[in-house]
């Protein structure tokens, strides 16, 4: 089973107000419970949106986690596939360019993949298994 976390779930982990960050690692820690195998996945896209506050504001201790962050998950890479899906994500479900590319990476890999988001958007992409971080419940 493979754990994907869009941008806005690392940004949340990482650097959210608390009832995000709290709510954040809630789901993936019941996820993590449930299958305790998981493989962690993002983006390099995600590796681009996570590291451009931390440097625009000089922050070397946020940017050192989201570093050490990547370095131990599989970077699905931005290659011709993977924009091939996502052109034809971006027009039969009209997402944003963005997360079109963040879905095509969820999708190239084989087995079971569960997306991990606060974007409720990607649940128009049947083929996605989108896990909506809660934060009410936080």
């Amino acid at each position: 089973m493979i754990l994907f976390l869009d941008a806005c779930a690392l940004i949340y982990r990482f650097e959210g107000a608390p009832q995000f960050r709290s709510a954040t690692q809630k789901l993936i820690a019941q996820l993590t419970a449930e299958q305790p195998l998981l493989v962690l996945a993002v983006s390099r896209l995600s590796v681009l949106e996570c590291r451009v506050k931390p440097l625009r504001e000089g922050n070397a201790a946020v940017l050192k986690r989201y570093d050490d962050f990547f370095g131990a998950v599989h970077i699905v890479e931005l290659n011709p596939v993977v924009v091939d899906l996502a052109t034809g994500l971006r027009v039969q479900h009209g997402l944003k360019t963005p997360d079109a590319l963040q879905a095509a990476c969820a999708l190239s890999l084989s087995g079971s993949v569960i997306f991990v988001t606060a974007d409720a958007g990607f649940s128009k992409v049947a083929a996605l298994d989108v896990r909506l971080i809660d934060t009410a419940l936080a």
